[in-house]
């Protein structure tokens, strides 16, 4: 792609126009060497291709409920479902910290709910198999009425303010700046417990929104995989992102019936669904893990039959110039954006979009693809991909940010 008009001509391209893949096209073929020439050009077509991956893509429940507040499992059922019967990589128990209508609150006592969420996020680790983090759920009105916190520590204590149930602008800054805390709304739409990133100071927003549960789709307003009663401007993560927020995705089925990360044919579509994080980690650990979602390197889906091929799962890579998603470079350092994704899915895909800015920038009905894009429109540009399968599901990565 050496053309000098290449810039005024267009804003986005594929290998497929080099000079040398022109070159063999047009070239004196001798007879005969028609395969060959198939195996040549598409070798070009893929020299631009990054590498496989150096990590490993982990999937796990990231939003669930017990008795311990408004669920119906108990502790042990809630990590046993998870890791033997969804068959994911990790986990996170995230009760409510108000411990449930009528009931004591997390933190209430000698011997506290609390401690007992440490005590079973510890012993349900298996060393390079399944992972835990602890984790709960606060209530923080004005701001968030439900943000779900992940804590890098095992002896973290919860978070508490002036008052419980609400958080001050003060108290919400200093968390977002803490290394060892992660924080992700959920439910940021709902006219109930929604979220207003139009209005919120965007040091006052998080680094992450729950994009799919069971049924909440908080992309944009009237996603197809969104069934929420009442949706509000302003709650949806393209709302965010528009802001100029930096904010990834994460996926949790919100489960209050012992069915985390598992279909429920029970229910209609899209809440048979549970929405699933997957990130890339260098390890299954606990450590490892942590450090993948501070880096954003996250992907969102609504997962499959976990006895089905590939048990379910999503894969999604997303890379430009060999960066990972949730990265932030520099156009000047880097040239022209190679833009490359790969999918891996259970069933075949349907459409995968190129979003930019929030904008379906290219579709393809292709499960790799590179793109190269010529052109910076803002200060900084956002790039992700959504994935749709044909049997309805969907995936989300984290961004990749892309200043002048």
């Amino acid at each position: 792609m050496k053309h000098p008009d290449k810039y005024i001509a267009k804003r986005y391209d594929t290998p497929n126009r080099s000079a040398a893949f022109t070159d063999l096209v047009y070239c004196e073929k001798p007879e005969g060497t028609k395969s060959s020439m198939w195996s040549r050009l598409n070798s070009i077509q893929r020299r631009l291709d990054p590498p496989a991956p150096e990590l490993i893509p982990l999937v796990g429940e990231m939003h669930g409920h017990t008795r311990l507040s408004d669920g119906a499992p108990d502790v042990d059922a809630y990590f046993s479902s998870i890791r033997d019967l969804a068959k994911l990589d990790f986990a996170v128990l995230t009760d409510h910290d108000h411990g449930g209508v009528d009931q004591p609150t997390l933190w209430a006592g000698d011997k506290s709910k609390w401690e007992l969420i440490r005590k079973k996020t510890e012993e349900y680790r298996v060393d390079g198999r399944f992972s835990t983090l602890l984790g709960y759920e606060r209530d923080s009105y004005p701001f968030y009425n439900n943000l779900v916190l992940y804590f890098r520590d095992l002896d973290s204590d919860m978070v508490r303010g002036v008052r419980d149930g609400e958080i001050t602008a003060s108290e919400l800054k200093e968390l977002l700046s803490r290394e060892d805390v992660i924080a992700c709304p959920h439910d940021t739409y709902s006219l109930t417990s929604n979220a207003d990133f139009l209005a919120l100071p965007t040091e006052l927003i998080t680094p992450f929104i729950e994009v799919i549960s069971r049924g909440d789709a908080a992309e944009y307003m009237g996603n197809p995989a969104g069934a929420e009663y009442a949706c509000c401007e302003g709650g949806f993560w393209q709302d965010a992102l528009r802001r100029g927020a930096k904010m990834g995705v994460i996926g949790g089925s919100d489960d209050h019936d012992g069915m985390g990360g598992r279909v429920n044919q029970a229910l209609p579509y899209p809440h048979k669904y549970p929405g699933v994080t997957g990130v890339w980690a260098r390890e299954n650990s606990p450590a490892a893990i942590f450090e993948a979602l501070k880096a954003k390197r996250s992907y969102a889906f609504m997962m499959g039959n976990a006895d089905g091929e590939m048990g379910g799962r999503m894969e999604m890579d997303l890379r430009i110039n060999g960066h990972y998603m949730g990265e932030t470079i520099s156009r000047s350092e880097v040239g022209d954006l190679e833009i490359y994704y790969n999918i891996s899915s259970d069933v075949p895909i349907k459409r995968v979009t190129l979003v930019k800015n929030c904008r379906d920038y290219i579709t393809l009905q292709c499960r790799s693809e590179l793109i190269l894009d010529y052109r910076q429109e803002n200060p900084t540009d956002h790039y992700y991909i959504r994935a749709e399968l044909v049997d309805g599901r969907f995936g989300w990565t984290s961004p990749i940010w892309v200043e002048e």
